[in-house]
């Protein structure tokens, strides 16, 4: 994690914004003798009683799932769009060139679903990437049940209660005005992800830089 405290989104709705526009996260963990695991899956996530909860699902009898068996502990890492910034785009070139990027880390305790909770899940999980299409054939309710029968056993539903939510949103922020715009410009001229990048950094400029303020970069780590 890129700990710095102005790479860091405040605002917990734009964090939850994020995860549900990019929710094909890593999910990691490790086995008791320190030997990691990683998936890439789709997760849903849901507030319940004050906390959040992200929901998922993996194949049975696989490493991560005797992982999270025997290591309870997990981290769920969403990430979007990131794009690389180079330094001959700044006000002063003469320093390293850098990565920009977006990513939310939760972090907490894997539990497992019932097989009612698995597939109220799966109903909830196919129904919504099928955009609330109740006719598509691939939605939970409209398998076939000889279908269902053979793979529902093989998945386990999981959740993890966010003991812990951290970010990065590198966007620049330690960057003079100059620089900053310039970035911008450069990056529109890019491809579709740094036109993205370049999008949210937009957004930031009023924050950043109000009126009749310069930027002090040589207050920030670059």
């Amino acid at each position: 994690m890129y700990n710095f405290s102005y790479f860091k989104e405040r605002d917990k709705q734009k964090l939850l914004d994020f995860m549900e526009e990019y929710p094909f996260a890593f999910v990691t963990g490790s086995f008791l003798n320190g030997v990691q695991v990683a998936t890439q899956i789709p997760l849903l996530f849901e507030e319940r009683n004050g906390e959040l909860i992200v929901q998922g699902h993996i194949m049975r009898n696989t490493d991560h799932h005797k992982a999270f068996v025997e290591n309870s502990h997990a981290l769920a890492v969403f990430t979007g769009p990131h794009c690389y910034v180079s330094a001959t785009w700044y006000d002063y070139p003469h320093i390293g060139s850098t990565w920009n990027y977006m990513s939310v880390h939760i972090s907490g305790q894997v539990t497992f679903m019932s097989d009612d909770e698995l597939v109220a899940f799966m109903r909830k999980l196919t129904l919504k990437f099928e955009k609330g299409n109740t006719e598509s054939v691939t939605i939970f309710d409209n398998l076939p049940e000889t279908f269902l029968a053979k793979m529902m056993p093989a998945i386990v539903g999981f959740e993890i209660k966010a003991d812990n939510i951290d970010n990065v949103f590198k966007l620049s922020q330690n960057r003079d005005k100059k620089s900053y715009m310039n970035i911008i410009a450069h990056l529109n001229q890019q491809g579709e992800q740094s036109r993205i990048i370049a999008e949210e950094m937009e957004k930031r400029i009023t924050e950043l830089f109000p009126e009749g303020l310069e930027w002090d970069s040589a207050k920030f780590d670059s």
